[in-house]
């Protein structure tokens, strides 16, 4: 309960009309709010000032992490055919009798698959393969290209490496190109593209050339459309390495790579591969570089 008596109001105020005194009120508010928010962004404290820090997208990536899009090549492919192959699959951590069995490699026997990496909050790299695999399959079929995926859904087993190697032969592909996400060390970030070396049977001989052509045109496109560096834990810091003991490469007769597109053990590199959107342009980094690859003239 307040008293009964009351206080003199603003239009008891020597005789100021109280319009006038509300309306000098609100000017004097409005002048102090702006000379507020300018002193602090003059001197770098207080008030309004812009933040040091990039807005983030969901998931932690900085909006200006991503460079410009980059136009994709203007190339006719129309009627080329395409193997991509996306590694892993979610089955494969329910079913280790399948994926551990032994299958050729290329002159030695290794295990039909494995479960792949993850992110340190679960993300799993056959997700990742499987999202990136049929966003660049969307880009290149909307070019008039043919495109074989080996697998369908991202709830299968396998197929095993001998099978994915020889996808690209029984599509008759231009190209293959098979996409990882890498577990490397924590403190290492960064991608690299696969090429392969000879095999120990020599299957691959023929496409050793061509493979190193595809190789560097994907490295190139890739850094160009995600800004992401080559893989800074690797001796070789180039973004190419060449191996000659995976399976997948050894027994392609068809040129192709393999691509680490990104460390998903390192805390930024598994917000970016986290992020649809970051994932976007990691599909059209592979696509301009396998655009590149199907317009230059053979060599």
């Amino acid at each position: 309960m307040t008293s009964g008596r009351r206080r003199p109001g603003l239009a008891a105020v020597r005789g100021v009309p109280r319009v006038v005194l509300a309306a000098i009120a609100v000017i004097v508010l409005l002048a102090a709010a702006v000379a507020w928010l300018l002193v602090g962004r003059a001197e770098g404290g207080g008030g309004m000032t812009a933040s040091a820090d990039p807005p983030t997208r969901p998931g932690g990536v900085a909006v200006g992490s991503l460079p410009p899009p980059v136009p994709l090549p203007s190339v006719d492919a129309s009627g080329r055919v395409v193997v991509i192959d996306p590694g892993h699959d979610g089955g494969n951590g329910a079913a280790p009798s399948q994926i551990n069995r032994k299958v050729d490699a290329g002159g030695f026997l290794k295990e039909c698959d494995t479960v792949g990496a993850e992110t340190a909050a679960g993300y799993p790299e056959h997700a990742f393969t499987f999202d990136v695999a049929t966003r660049a399959a969307a880009l290149l079929r909307a070019r008039g290209v043919t495109v074989v995926l080996t697998r369908d859904d991202d709830t299968g087993v396998g197929p095993c490496v001998d099978a994915r190697a020889r996808a690209g032969a029984a599509a008759h592909a231009d190209v293959s190109v098979s996409i990882h996400a890498d577990g490397g060390p924590p403190d290492g970030s960064g991608f690299h593209v696969i090429a392969p070396d000879r095999a120990p049977d020599g299957v691959n001989e023929g496409i050793l050339a061509s493979s190193a052509r595809l190789a560097t045109g994907l490295r190139d496109a890739y850094e160009a459309a995600t800004g992401e560096q080559p893989a800074n834990y690797l001796a070789n810091q180039q973004g190419i390495v060449d191996r000659a003991d995976l399976g997948g490469l050894n027994l392609s007769t068809v040129p192709k790579v393999f691509i680490e597109c990104a460390n998903m053990r390192n805390a930024v590199d598994a917000a970016r591969v986290s992020d649809p959107v970051w994932r976007q342009r990691a599909a059209e980094g592979i696509v301009a570089g396998i655009l590149r690859y199907l317009g230059a003239p053979p060599g």
